[in-house]
């Protein structure tokens, strides 16, 4: 099983693939996070950093609708992706690389901490967790608000599917088809991750791309659990059809 690192790195050139206009699927999403932070901090702008940034989907995004944005991401491919793709749309965002665990800010620099798109779950124990947000804590202020989104593990535990629904988009060269092989540990809770693309390749075949990784299915209850104990407070959820986001949302507030 390759690292976290890896598995974005390899992914970084594709990733927009995975989305069928991956434009429209950041201003969604945008919008979305937008209303959840305008509701709890008001209008903004606010100093925003998107931890688990990647090539930009939310970061690009929520600078685009006015915010003040930093990113950063484990992954060096992916930070430099999402550096040449804010460029591109006209939106600054400044980015670093580095671990959700070891957040390289001044305590207090940030309104809103954003790590969104199933990120968290990479980290495999409790002890990971723990240390990724307390540092969320430190570099928020005091009255900044904490935003995560992570797949419906409640579900998903009770059901342990061995796959994802395939993805579609549309190239110049053709179809790329995107699917997920999930295979579960004996302990029910964390499962190995096969990400397929199928792009199209030489002589009208295909040409098959996998990258692999793991992840930790954290439940609403574990995670809330693990929030409270960095130092949040006012835990809530929020589910995609009240948010407009397309996972949970889990938003806290410091204490």
């Amino acid at each position: 099983m390759s690292s976290v690192r890896e598995f974005y790195d390899a992914l970084a050139a594709d990733y927009h693939l995975i989305f069928p206009d991956w434009d429209a699927s950041m201003a969604r999403q945008a919008a979305a996070l937008d209303g959840v932070v305008r509701d709890r901090l008001g209008a903004g702008p606010h100093q925003v950093l998107d931890c688990s940034c990647g090539i930009g989907t939310q970061a690009i995004g929520l600078a685009g609708v006015g915010h003040r944005v930093v990113g950063s991401d484990l992954s060096p491919a992916a930070v430099a992706r999402a550096a040449v793709e804010a460029t591109a749309r006209g939106v600054r965002l400044p980015v670093t690389v580095a671990d959700m665990r070891s957040l390289p800010f001044r305590p207090a620099a940030f309104d809103v901490v954003v790590c969104a798109d199933n990120s968290l779950p990479h980290l495999l124990t409790a002890d990971d967790v723990h240390t990724a947000l307390v540092g969320m804590r430190r570099v928020l202020r005091d009255d900044g608000l904490l935003v995560l989104s992570i797949r419906d593990y409640d579900e998903i535990r009770a059901a342990r599917p061995p796959s994802a629904p395939p993805q579609e988009s549309t190239t110049a060269q053709g179809r790329v088809v995107t699917f997920q092989l999930w295979h579960w540990h004996e302990d029910g809770a964390r499962y190995d991750l096969e990400h397929f693309q199928l792009a199209p390749g030489d002589g009208g075949g295909w040409e098959v791309r996998v990258r692999r990784t793991t992840y930790w299915a954290l439940t609403r209850e574990e995670l809330s659990s693990e929030v409270a104990d960095a130092g949040f407070t006012e835990v809530s959820w929020h589910e995609p059809e009240n948010s407009g986001f397309y996972q949970p949302v889990l938003t806290a507030r410091p204490i």
